[in-house]
Parts: structure tokens; sequence; C-alpha cells
């Protein structure tokens, strides 16, 4: 992360709950190079623990993340992709404004399992 930070100026940031310090995952950018008609990308992404979920945390932080994006970073448009049964993370693309563009089956990450094979691809411009 701290490669990406200084090469990039983003990365996926640690998220812990303010009240504890408890570390409860990561949300933040990335740049997306593998083979695929959208590549290369900014991204979008979140991982917190299953004990976090249903509490806004992913939706806070991904609204914060677009903010740095198009503000900060200047950047004009940002996708986010997850397998068509990870409806929490959908859900999380729609609550912050991103609309779906298309289905792929060409992820590297998660050829391995036939259930996480087609996923969905969602974008948002500084404009929308």
């Amino acid at each position: 992360m701290q490669l990406s930070f200084n090469q990039n100026g983003f990365c996926y940031f640690a998220v812990d709950k303010l009240e504890s310090t408890e570390l409860i995952g990561f949300i933040g950018l990335a740049e997306q190079k593998f083979e695929a008609e959208f590549t290369p990308c900014i991204d979008i992404g979140w991982r917190l623990a299953k004990s976090a979920w249903n509490n806004g945390f992913a939706t806070e932080g991904a609204k914060r993340c677009l903010e740095f994006a198009f503000n900060d970073l200047k950047l004009e448009k940002i996708v986010a992709m997850a397998p068509q049964i990870n409806l929490p993370s959908i859900n999380v693309m729609q609550k912050i404004g991103m609309k779906r563009v298309l289905t792929f089956y060409n992820h590297p990450y998660l050829q391995a399992d036939e259930r996480l094979k087609p996923c969905e691809l969602y974008e948002i411009s500084k404009f929308d």
C-alpha cells in the first residue's frame, strides 16, 4: 500500500472505529491493469470485518474516497466491481451513486470459484 500511495497518491486505506481504534478493514482506491475491456482503470473497493457490516461504514468511507478522487486527485472516472453474488457490495455501489455498466467474467483473482466468475462493473464520473 505504501508503494501504491507513493506512486499514485492513493491506495486502500486502513479503516478503524474512532471510538475504539479497532481495525475493521480497508476502503480505498487501486489501479487495475488486468486484461479487460475497461482496464486500465481506477477502482474503488472495500473489505470490512463481518462485525462491521450494516453500520454504514463502507458507504461512508466510499463516499469520502470518491470526494478525494474527484476533488483532490482530479480523477474523472472511478469504477467498482464485485461478483454478482456479492449483493452487499453491489448495494454500496448503488448507494454511492454508481451505475451498472456491464457483466464480465475474466477477473483474474476470482477464476478459481465458478460462483465468483460473473462480476458486475459499476462506474461513476465526477460529472454524475
